[in-house]
């Protein structure tokens, strides 16, 4: 156990820890995101429950000193290719407070910089703090990009637009992997995004971010009958993605569109279509984030309905070599 300046905490390796002294913390946390996200928590907290359950989840618990000390939250990270990844981060509302969840983050930073070969460090953690206020640690290596989570009621009816006749839009399959990488490379070149996520700055990259969330549910589980393609001839010129975060309630996990096709409505025609297809669902409403600084984006989809549920930040920490 390693003491944490300025609280009454200790910091737990995470692997040294039984899942029943996190249970509650968990808990907690499937109730907050559904409170104040509409999103349901429970495959997310059942993964971590799985790793921390075997002792392979890297990160550490904050817990007050003394014989099983009670948990206050946790922090896990992962480590790829020479980047490092705060996965999530949670305090229970009794201990929370800005020293508290810098300490915990703290935690997780200085076992990342440790890691021989990490470079780069991203996270984005939603149930952070007041992030517009928030002093993270290690401020000099620092990026930070507010980010906003949007949510619309699936009420409205939005007309259809009229694409080019060269442009078909089809329904979205896995076999398309590989050409949407492609297009997510392509459609973030240049873009604030690829700051924040350096996936988007690859096709490779961009593969792989597709695999977590078709694959894995920290973006909900992946809903195919909403996620659509848009071709050119043979060529995919865009594509939206979207997934269940609840059981009434969607979140769009990606819309691009290939530059040389943006500006004609193929982005919100997506939108719509993806839209559409939850609420035949039975979803009463979708969310999605968005970058504070991707205006056209944030235009598009406060037309379509999308209001803020909270505002966060994307951080990103690159130390000098």
């Amino acid at each position: 156990m390693a003491a944490l300046a300025d609280t009454p905490f200790l910091a737990v390796d995470l692997r040294s820890l039984e899942l029943e002294r996190l249970t509650p913390v968990l808990n907690e946390q499937i109730e907050t995101w559904k409170a104040e996200l509409d999103w349901d928590f429970t495959q997310s907290a059942s993964l971590v429950r799985r790793f921390v359950q075997i002792h392979a989840l890297t990160g550490n618990a904050l817990v007050l000193p003394g014989y099983r000390g009670e948990v206050a939250g946790y922090s896990y990270y992962v480590c790829e290719e020479g980047k490092g990844l705060v996965g999530d981060l949670y305090l229970r509302h009794a201990y929370r407070s800005e020293g508290t969840e810098r300490a915990l983050l703290q935690a997780s930073l200085d076992a990342l910089f440790q890691t021989p070969g990490v470079r780069r460090v991203e996270s984005q953690l939603l149930m952070l703090g007041d992030s517009q206020r928030y002093q993270v640690p290690y401020q000099t290596w620092l990026k930070s990009f507010p980010r906003l989570f949007l949510e619309s009621p699936l009420s409205a009816v939005f007309p259809a637009r009229r694409l080019p006749s060269s442009i078909s839009v089809v329904p979205w399959t896995g076999m398309l992997q590989e050409a949407t990488g492609r297009l997510i490379a392509g459609s973030y070149r240049n873009h604030i995004d690829s700051e924040i996520n350096d996936q988007y700055r690859s096709a490779i990259g961009a593969r792989r971010f597709l695999t977590n969330i078709v694959q894995y549910p920290g973006c909900g589980s992946f809903f195919a009958p909403a996620s659509f393609a848009a071709f050119t001839g043979d060529a995919l010129c865009g594509a939206s993605l979207a997934s269940l975060v609840a059981a009434d309630v969607g979140h769009v996990t990606q819309v691009c569109v290939a530059p040389s096709y943006q500006g004609i409505g193929l982005g919100y025609e997506l939108m719509r279509r993806s839209m559409e297809a939850l609420a035949r669902h039975g979803c009463r409403a979708v969310s999605l984030t968005v970058t504070v600084a991707n205006e056209a984006a944030l235009g598009l989809y406060r037309n379509m309905g999308f209001a803020p549920r909270r505002a966060f930040n994307a951080y990103v920490w690159e130390p000098e070599s």
